[in-house]
């Protein structure tokens, strides 16, 4: 990535981990509404990142979270 992700970093979800379930929760299918969106880097938890992405399945953004890894994100804007 170059840059040093910060909580508030605006990133870009442009990549879906290969391995991830469908199951209750619809984890894939909130992942795959992810593709292509940007939201705020949220926390952290080991090398993972926490984005709240409810907007992207037409809920209040905190309604549903991912963690996902950097790898499968671009930065947008760094909050400096």
């Amino acid at each position: 990535m170059g840059d040093r992700l910060k909580i508030g970093d605006k990133v870009r979800v442009v990549g879906i981990p290969p391995i991830l379930p469908e199951d209750d929760l619809k984890t894939r299918s909130i992942f795959t509404s992810c593709l292509g969106r940007a939201f705020p880097i949220v926390s952290f938890n080991g090398h993972l990142l926490e984005l709240e992405v409810g907007e992207a399945v037409g809920e209040l953004p905190y309604i549903h979270t991912i963690w996902i890894e950097p790898q499968f994100v671009e930065i947008l804007e760094s909050t400096a």
